[in-house]
């Protein structure tokens, strides 16, 4: 299981909010405009979150699709626009004094300026006033208050999305022309924690596998995308659900690396992404990738090819190149400085320098799920929205779609509706399709027809 651990990323200090708050959103030249009336999520650029009707006061929640009246209506009223709540006719999104509350839609309170500020990205705006719908800034050790505010002067505070309840794009490009961010992969949560490689657990927790077929059959049956827990012992890095201790014939990380390597050797047109959950220090991962034969004929370093400058290549270009596995580290690239090697430096990438990544956990493994979309990496210390992007670069998005324990019947069930929460609450939270659909026992409620739908179109 991934389990929760210490986040170092873009850490979002008081300093630097307080410094926020003080530079009014200046309009863009050539900026977007207004969108056209419809169903939408205003979402916040900071956060990632959506503003909810909560009683009459205005929040920020995590998405969640329509369940706690995050869809408002959009449309125009003269030169100003309202956003009706699409659970509540009538009652739209407003003001009363410093706060944001729903109110009539037939007062003044509920009309909104909105101006583009470009990048899809907008203020709204108390009309003929500098106030505008705002994140409250975040206190030093803490994340940032639900009520939203309407306050003056409010700098990315006050930029927001207005993201589209159903977008979607265009049909899907041929196979080698699709670029890799818009393609979705068939992913195994744990995918060494199946019971038939080896021992992945101590006993009795080794009798709930999160998968029942080994790493070759896997491959064969297009999962393409392995979460693995690596930990260190006198013999390297090991795979290991939390530790190593009494795991009977536990299985070597270079071991599941050359199957994949065997495979993408005899299939040149296939791509496999490796996530690691990763507990070893960067000179015992380098050794152990030393010891894969012809990892670095198909190793892609993404570093390497200007991606963050010109966004990602094609399928097809990637196959030309050879590059065919990439390798992801949830480590933290301060602590690999700190020791003086960075994993990046023998190809493996920061997970949080290439792709946003939703909380691992619905729930427990029986009982209902929770099926909001949120950052794994938004908290006190941290920010990474799911709608994180950057000028050419599009984030590659992981979707968990698995509970704290892996039972047969549930994850049946889940993996049944995964596309469905791929649809209404994944895609729009993080405002791009998922790259990665991660799901325990794969073999069950039929995930792949998840992944088919998802790679028939577009994310615009």
């Amino acid at each position: 299981m991934r389990t929760p651990h210490a986040l170092l990323a873009i850490a979002v200090t008081a300093a630097a909010l307080a410094a926020a708050v003080v530079v009014a959103p200046v309009p863009a030249e050539g900026a977007d405009a207004v969108p056209p009336p419809g169903a939408y999520y205003v979402q916040s650029t900071v956060t990632g979150l959506n503003a909810a009707d909560t009683s009459g006061t205005v929040e920020q929640h995590r998405p969640r699709g329509n369940e706690d009246h995050q869809q408002w209506s959009l449309r125009p009223d003269g030169a100003e626009h309202l956003l009706e709540n699409t659970d509540s006719p009538g009652i739209c999104l407003g003001r009363a004094g410093d706060r944001a509350r729903t109110v009539a839609c037939a007062t003044p309170e509920a009309r909104w300026r909105i101006t583009p500020l470009g990048a899809d990205r907008y203020t709204l705006a108390e009309p003929g006033t500098d106030r505008h719908l705002t994140v409250v800034p975040k206190p030093a050790g803490a994340t940032h208050s639900a009520p939203l505010s309407v306050t003056t002067g409010t700098g990315d505070l006050a930029a927001w999305y207005l993201t589209p309840v159903d977008a979607r794009g265009g049909d899907m490009p041929p196979r080698e022309r699709r670029t890799l961010d818009q393609v979705t992969f068939l992913t195994a949560h744990n995918a060494y924690a199946n019971g038939v490689d080896g021992g992945f657990a101590p006993p009795f927790v080794d009798l709930f596998p999160n998968q029942t077929r080994g790493i070759q059959q896997q491959l064969a049956e297009g999962v393409r995308g392995f979460m693995l827990d690596i930990h260190q012992t006198p013999d390297g890095a090991i795979l290991c659900h939390n530790s190593c201790t009494l795991v009977r014939r536990p299985v070597a990380l270079w071991v599941d690396l050359q199957r994949m390597v065997d495979f993408l050797r005899a299939h040149p047109e296939e791509f496999v992404t490796v996530f690691l959950e990763d507990y070893v220090d960067p000179g015992v991962l380098r050794a152990e990738l030393n010891r894969v034969q012809g990892l670095s004929d198909v190793l892609y370093r993404p570093d390497r090819t200007g991606v963050r400058e010109n966004g990602w290549p094609t399928m097809g270009e990637l196959a030309a190149a050879g590059h065919r596995l990439l390798i992801f580290t949830d480590h933290s690239k301060d602590a690999d400085r700190s020791a003086g090697l960075t994993r990046d430096s023998f190809g493996v990438m920061y997970q949080r320098d290439w792709t946003v990544e939703n909380h691992w956990s619905m729930g427990p493994g029986v009982g209902t799920s929770d099926w909001s979309c949120y950052s794994r990496w938004y908290d006190a210390n941290t920010v990474i929205p799911l709608t994180r992007t950057e000028p050419g670069f599009r984030p590659l998005f992981v979707m968990n779609h698995f509970r704290d324990a892996a039972l047969a019947s549930t994850a049946a069930t889940d993996n049944a509706k995964l596309a469905d929460r791929a649809r209404r609450f994944c895609q729009p939270a993080a405002r791009k399709k998922p790259t990665y659909l991660a799901v325990d026992r794969y073999d069950l409620g039929d995930s792949a027809s998840a992944v088919a739908a998802l790679n028939t179109y577009t994310y615009p």
